[in-house]
Parts: C-alpha cells; structure tokens; sequence
C-alpha cells in the first residue's frame, strides 16, 4: 500500500502538468462564476409589482414618450398594468383613462394618479409607477417615435375628453374604443348618429354610426376600424322642451 501511494502522487502530478501545458485548457475562475448576472429589463418591469410605498418611487428620472412604464393601483389587489406613453406624451391609467406622464417622474405621474382617483372612486389610493424601458432602450420605440410618422384620430364634440389620440400600431381600433379612450360619451351626446369623417382620393367621405346600436345591443359588425387621420365628430342630441 506504501509503494502504491509514490506511484499515484506522480500520476496526478504528470496529469496536471499535461492540462497546464495544454492550449485549450482554462482553469475556473471562481470569482466570475460566482458574480450575479446583470439585470435586465424584465427583472426592471417587476418593480411595480413589489412596490407598494409611493416614498420609493422614483423622483429623478423624467417619463418621455415612447418610454415602457408599468402602474398598479395597490388597492386594487391587481397586477401591473405595462404600457408604452403615446407620442402625446399620455398613457392610460386605471379607471381614470388618459393622463399625462411624458414630462412627470415616476413619483409625479403616480401623485397625480392618486389624486384623481381620490376624487371619484377611493377615499385614499396608492399608485406605484416604473419605468420598464427607457425609449432608447428599445430599437423598436427608437424608430418610431423619432419619425414624424406616427398615426392619429381626432375626437370633437360630445365626448368626456376631445382630442386628437394616437392610432397604435399593433393593434386595430374600432369607432366604439375610441370613444371610450376619449372617455365615454358626455351627457348630452347623440350615441345614434356618430360622424365618422375620413379622407379619400375623391375628398371627404363622412360615415354615420349608430353607436348606442352597437355599444348597447352588441351590433358589431358596424363597429367601423379608425384609420389614420379619421375625424370622429359626436353631436348634441336634440332635445324638445
């Protein structure tokens, strides 16, 4: 047993030896492999999740359109809402419909929040907001939202806010949703004989919608897509005293 020792000393030492000499032999560095693996943005989106303080948010970093943000009303026991501010610099907040957030923190826009929920729907509210994706994070938004290129409808009449809405890019609008972005119909709204105005090679063609059919009895085959540039214009309805 003693004579057999001397003989696997040697042999492990020869091995070690031919691995050192060895081109493509690389010993471990223990102290990369031990080092975390950087962040990255979804590991960023979850911070709306498990927040539920609005002392931490963040009051430095200014919202820009384009920016992925995420927002959750804490009371609403719900998950983060993620979406992307519109070229109007507005993102469409929980219950309250759209808000402006390019040009507010993080800490700012979820005040704001907080404050017009207060007014109609919670005697105290808490709202948490994230940034996900800075703008020039994102080649995607990169693009987009440094063309003038970019899509929009336009609301006047009847409705709770007139304006002009971004048309989005990756996904279909119909009549009957851009009028609830813009906030649902005002009280004294025609729902019956909506104006769709849209522009053709041959000019103006103007579309009549009875919205009440399709937003009430569930009509939808009427519910025309907005295309870019369209005109919606809610009348007054008529009232005989």
């Amino acid at each position: 047993m003693c004579a057999f020792r001397p003989c696997v000393l040697l042999l492990l030492a020869f091995v070690g030896l031919s691995l050192a000499q060895d081109p493509g032999f690389r010993e471990i560095d223990q102290r990369r492999s031990a080092a975390p693996a950087p962040a990255t943005a979804s590991d960023v989106a979850r911070s709306a999740a498990v927040l539920n303080s609005m002392d931490v948010l963040d009051d430095t970093q200014v919202i820009e359109p384009g920016d992925l943000i995420s927002m959750r009303v804490v009371e609403d026991r719900r998950e983060p809402q993620q979406m992307r501010v519109g070229a109007t610099g507005e993102v469409n907040a929980p219950h309250i419909g759209l808000v402006k957030a390019a040009g507010r923190t993080c800490k700012q826009l979820a005040q704001e929040v907080k404050r017009r929920l207060e007014l109609n729907y919670y005697n105290s509210a808490t709202v948490v907001v994230a940034i996900d994706l800075k703008r020039q994070d994102d080649p995607n938004a990169r693009t987009r939202y440094a063309s003038s290129e970019i899509d929009f409808f336009t609301i006047y009449g009847q409705v709770l806010r007139q304006g002009k809405y971004e048309l989005p890019q990756d996904e279909d609008i119909t009549i009957s949703q851009a009028i609830l972005r813009a906030g649902g119909f005002a009280q004294f709204a025609n729902p019956q004989k909506v104006k769709l105005v849209r522009k053709t090679p041959q000019g103006n063609k103007t579309i009549v919608v009875n919205l009440d059919s399709i937003m009430r009895r569930g009509n939808l085959d009427y519910d025309v897509y907005i295309r870019n540039n369209d005109v919606i214009i809610v009348d007054e309805k008529k009232v005989n005293f």
